[in-house]
């Protein structure tokens, strides 16, 4: 321990030294804009209308990739004009029209060659609205946060762009409303700007304000546009109506009622936005409906977590990032990577209750809990203060279940209330925020099967930041608390979940009390950074987690109880040398305690990446794990000691730019004492047959053998039996996409994704002495005279003692899991703003137990299943009031 803080302070000694480095100031650049006194501009892209003579140009770009501060191998130029309801911009990008490239995708995907707006129009150098226009004509814009940190293309204003290729280049004109900024009703406006363009033949980027990649923020270092008079923000008022009309076709099951082959549905809603004041908008949806996103992708989950997914629903992605506190940064490694105070995927979530049915019965449960309404006011302060709140209600939903006729209900999802809060000051410039945050979930359980739910669960957060040394240093610190309130049986259930585990018979310092009705804990995390100026970068700190801390109802947590102290550095060459654009390495090292004192994991790893000069690409990386400590893998056993394992692996990347390109990639986790053997190849195929379409093909294939896979628990005697056996697992999946796009606002994509997995058990084990200092003691492994297999009930039987007696009994844990999931859309934006989507959802699935994996049989066999077909209307239509 001594060696690593001797280690930890010679690193932030080295750090420090460096300041002595500094980095003359870069001009803060200025543009000023006249308002339109007559007719605006057309939006053609021809910048012939006379009002564009009224200002000057600007341009002097400066080139940031791949050859910081180079000059540019094109030119760009300017103007900006403004009136009462819009910004209008005019570019001229020199170029050799020959040579310039125009691809078509749908919105938000940035293709071919383009040019881009950053607007700061609350001018608080932290948060902007990004434009971007491709020569193609295709849109996409993003709410930039954090200073440069968080780009949220989710967020989908309404504005115009035209383009036109002529003999020096190609022009662009844009129109952004200014209802779709957000700014103060200052007589006088100075906004930060900054433009930047993309020569896609030369993986080019220049901007205006020059922005060095090694500078520490983004919109921070933005220039200023100036000139922009007595614009007054209105109380702007978007509604978007919906209607869906929705057919599906599933297998017909006899004797079931509900699964007649068919079904059909027509549902309408609301969404909408409103301009609260000048700076603070209210985003609302009633009766939402998500029927155009595709599936999570297929899993078999053997372990004792939850799977954390992606949340793809538009209104909880759209500004997500402003009702987000970290709880620990990403480098940290393990179990803190995803941790999240919320997870909106807990918002209309699959019910947790199923009903108990007898033989004769029949059960129409709900695929998911349905969103009455949500609402989210989200917004900035012109002193400073951001502001997110969300309020979200589902329904009370309930199972109906068929006896031969007679119909009844059960309550399988309460009514639930759940609320997001979120502030957060800038002081200093934006150089020290401080913030807060507080979750609440509210459950109305009137239904005595379901007090296994927790009916209050409660969070809050404080979080500090301060940029020190022009921002070439930074101190993080957070603290957060929770609790948990419900019947004894819900408050039970938290103490025993895979998150804590306080039954286990070594805990000593935890105690189980199956009476009580709250649960409380806390959390946080100090973290020290050096941000960038200069080729070596850091971070280090600590975060913990309390044996009572708990989120999960409105949060993603995979484990509490853990103390982690984490270090990251890295080296980076940014501008091209010799065959390179650019190299980067690293190297981390992590420890784990539990709040027992006791040490759980140690773990180092380093990576390295390059660019290549042709734009291939190359990285990989190393990671040792020393032997370990778990205080989960037995699921509420005794904490067990676990070999050390070597993780390794790379990817390669040809240039994306080229009609045809692909990559490959792999990874291997090697266990010490031969206890674990997992590899794992995939490839990515990237095909462009015209400008138009993009085919995309990803296949990928694993192996999983680990010597102790956990099987079951079971009793004998009054002892408990932790059972494990040798997997031999193989997994083979697919995803393929396609991408066409007609025009800028018409497009097709197609999901397909085809997943197989197979594991066969073998050697079944139970644990003996989990923390024998020897790999082989702390197991015993069955023999031909303990165990035997009855193919008649798919079950193993144990004979522990050989005594001619069952002891007790397990289940077959083979098994063979064939999953498939389609999405086909058609999006037409048919109006600025209004939408008709055409959907084909189609989904295939099932699960067999004997555990060989054969690639013909079970692809045959996965498109033998009946499939479950949805076919969908969604009609949107955009009101502006």
């Amino acid at each position: 321990m001594k060696s690593l803080v001797t280690a930890l302070l010679l690193l932030i000694s080295t750090a420090t030294s460096l300041l002595a480095n500094s980095i003359p100031p870069i001009e803060t650049r200025i543009y000023d804009t006249k308002r339109i006194n007559g007719r605006a501009p057309t939006i053609d892209g021809r910048l012939n209308d006379l009002i564009w003579n009224t200002v000057e140009w600007s341009g002097e770009f400066i080139q940031r990739n791949p050859t910081d501060g180079d000059p540019p191998t094109e030119q760009t130029k300017f103007k900006v004009l403004y009136d009462d309801e819009a910004l209008y911009f005019a570019f001229f990008c020199h170029d050799d029209p020959e040579l310039v490239t125009s691809m078509l995708a749908r919105r938000d995907w940035f293709p071919g060659d383009w040019i881009e707006v950053n607007i700061d129009s609350y001018f608080d150098r932290r948060t902007a609205f990004s434009f971007t226009l491709s020569l193609s004509g295709t849109r996409g814009d993003e709410f930039v946060s954090n200073d440069g940190n968080n780009w949220d293309s989710n967020w989908d204003p309404v504005w115009q762009g035209a383009t036109r290729i002529n003999d020096g280049g190609w022009t662009a004109e844009m129109k952004i409303p200014l209802s779709q900024l957000r700014f103060s009703s200052e007589e006088e406006q100075t906004w930060g700007l900054q433009v930047q363009r993309r020569i896609f033949r030369e993986e080019e980027r220049s901007t205006w304000q020059r922005i060095p990649k090694d500078a520490a923020g983004w919109v921070s270092k933005f220039g200023h546009l100036r000139g922009i008079l007595s614009i007054r923000p209105s109380r702007h008022i978007e509604l978007l109506p919906y209607g869906v009309a929705k057919a599906e076709n599933f297998e017909k099951i006899p004797g079931n009622p509900f699964l007649d082959g068919s079904a059909s549905q027509f549902t309408g809603g609301l969404d909408g936005k409103i301009g609260v004041t000048s700076n603070l908008i209210l985003d609302f949806t009633i009766n939402p409906d998500f029927g155009q996103v595709e599936a999570d992708p297929s899993e078999v989950n053997l372990s004792a977590f939850e799977t954390f997914f992606q949340e793809k629903r538009p209104f909880f992605i759209e500004g997500n990032n402003i009702l987000e506190l970290p709880l620990a940064p990403a480098i940290t490694g393990g179990s803190f990577t995803q941790d999240k105070l919320f997870y909106s995927r807990r918002i209309g979530r699959r019910p947790t209750y199923w009903p108990d049915l007898a033989v004769d019965e029949s059960l129409d449960q709900p695929d998911y809990t349905s969103i009455l309404g949500a609402f989210k006011l989200t917004g900035k302060t012109p002193g400073g203060l951001s502001i997110g709140f969300m309020e979200s209600i589902t329904a009370k939903e309930k199972a109906e279940i068929d006896n031969n006729g007679r119909r009844r209900q059960e309550t399988v999802e309460p009514l639930t209330n759940y609320f997001v809060g979120r502030v957060q000051q800038d002081f200093r410039k934006g150089d020290t925020h401080l913030g807060a945050m507080a979750t609440a979930v509210n459950r109305d359980i009137d239904d005595p099967h379901l007090d296994f739910m927790r009916r209050q669960a409660y969070a809050s957060g404080l979080d500090f930041s301060h940029y020190f040394k022009k921002r070439d240093y930074r101190i993080e610190a957070n603290i957060l608390a929770s609790h948990l309130r419900g019947s004894e049986e819900a408050i039970y259930d938290a103490q025993v979940s895979s998150a804590r585990y306080f039954q286990r018979p070594d805990n000593d310092y935890v105690s189980l009390d199956p009476n009580r009705t709250a649960l409380s804990g806390y959390s946080g995390s100090v973290r020290f950074t050096r941000t960038s100026n200069s080729k070596f970068v850091f971070e280090t700190g600590v975060a913990l987690r309390s044996p009572g801390f708990e989120i999960n109802d409105l949060g993603y947590m995979r484990n509490a109880d853990q103390i982690n102290q984490f270090t990251w550095a890295g080296y980076y060459f940014r501008n091209p040398f010799s065959i390179f654009n650019n190299v980067g390495i690293n190297t981390n090292q992590w420890l784990y305690w539990d709040f027992g004192g006791n040490l759980l994991l140690r773990a180092a790893n380093a990576n390295a990446h390059a660019n290549f000069r042709n734009n291939y690409h190359v990285c990989g990386g190393v990671t040792r794990s020393w032997e370990s400590t778990s205080n989960t893998a037995l699921r509420g056993g005794p904490s067990s000691k676990w070999p050390g394992t070597w993780e390794f692996n790379f990817h390669v990347a040809t240039d994306h730019r080229k009609k045809i390109n692909f990559g490959f990639g792999g990874y291997t986790q090697q266990g010490d004492e031969d206890s674990e053997d997992y590899r794992e190849g995939w490839m990515e195929l990237i095909v462009r047959p015209t400008n138009a379409m993009r085919l995309y093909f990803n296949p990928s294939i694993s192996r999983n053998r680990p010597e102790m896979q956990y099987v079951s628990t079971e009793s004998f005697g009054s002892e408990d039996r932790y059972l494990f056996g040798r997997l031999d697992q193989k997994t083979t999946a697919m995803t393929f996409r396609l991408d066409y796009c007609i025009t800028p606002n018409l497009t097709v994509q197609y999901y397909g994704a085809p997943f197989v997995s197979a594991g066969r058990y073998s050697g079944f084990k139970r644990i003996t002495n989990s923390r024998a200092d020897k790999y082989q003691d702390r197991f015993n492994v069955f023999d031909e005279g303990q165990i035997a297999y009855d193919s008649i009930d798919n079950v193993y039987y144990i004979d522990e003692d050989e005594n001619a007696t069952n002891d007790y009994a397990i289940d077959n844990p083979d098994f063979n899991f064939r999953d498939f999931n389609s999405n086909l859309v058609i999006r037409w934006e048919y109006m600025p703003g209004s939408l008709l989507y055409l959907v084909w959802s189609q989904a295939r699935s099932e699960y067999q137990s004997f555990g060989e994996f054969d690639f013909d049989r079970d692809m045959r066999g996965l498109f033998d299943v009946h499939p479950h077909d949805i076919f969908l209307i969604k009609f949107i239509k955009w009101f502006s009031l």
